[in-house]
């Protein structure tokens, strides 16, 4: 399958798998002219929507493309019901779309009912987790985040990671708050920089990459334990992970 990225609102990206004959997949679709835009201009043919959480920047398009679209099939969870989802999907459900089968996996933090979806090497992970960052903690906890960030780093070290915000460049800075001498974080920080200054995209990431450039995703690293003991006697991942949140909350 094709990936392709649409950018939407001020810093959003709403994804599409398409198939060369031109059938569709769209995730989190939170306005419908650009979507319908490129279904003009691509000649897709849309047949299933994935939303992620129930936020109105990823299911603010949903119903006005099932007026154009009334046979696509709409998945999401619980929280989106009222967003036009036709299928409820929660922890565990495996769906058949395009030929290509997507694992569902809960991943709470940003919202208490946010989901993933996983079909290799693609990863649409809505709001859960940002080249370089993480999601902001609106209904769950840093705990939540946590646990949902392990079961992301769980996957291949080649899965694509679809994010849906370009934040990149803000969560490098973060970061380099944090690990100022950090030779990866310095290195990527100039490449960011450079793609952003062009307006070009940094997304999709890898889960390889989000290993060295992640601050979240290095809750067990050395050198990340160094700074936060200098402040507070942290000695567990989860522990660290909720007060770089915090720190990020601030920053």
């Amino acid at each position: 399958m094709n990936l392709n990225s649409i950018p939407a609102f001020q810093d959003n990206y709403i994804w599409v798998l398409s198939e060369d004959d031109g059938r569709c997949l769209i995730v989190d679709p939170g306005e419908a002219a650009p979507v319908l835009r490129a279904i003009s201009d691509n000649h897709w043919q849309p047949e299933a929507i994935l939303l992620t959480h129930h936020h109105n920047d990823h299911v603010g398009g949903v119903k006005e493309l099932l007026r154009h679209f009334p046979d696509i099939v709409v998945y999401g969870p619980e929280e989106t019901r009222d967003k036009g989802v036709t299928h409820l999907v929660t922890q565990g459900d495996r769906l058949t779309i395009l030929g290509a089968e997507f694992s569902v996996f809960s991943s709470p933090g940003h919202t208490l009912g946010h989901l993933c979806y996983f079909s290799f090497p693609y990863l649409f992970c809505g709001d859960t987790m940002f080249s370089g960052g993480c999601g902001r903690l609106f209904e769950g906890t840093a705990d939540q985040m946590y646990e949902s960030f392990c079961k992301i780093n769980a996957l291949p070290e080649d899965t694509i990671i679809c994010c849906a915000h370009e934040y990149t460049l803000t969560n490098i800075k973060f970061a380099l708050s944090i690990l100022p001498e950090d030779r990866e974080l310095n290195e990527y920080y100039l490449k960011v920089k450079e793609l952003r200054a062009k307006n070009q995209k940094t997304l999709p990431t890898t889960l390889k990459n989000e290993r060295r450039i992640n601050i979240f995703l290095r809750t067990q690293d050395p050198d990340l334990a160094a700074v936060i003991n200098q402040e507070t006697k942290l000695l567990q991942p989860n522990a660290r992970f909720a007060w770089l949140r915090s720190k990020k909350d601030n920053f």
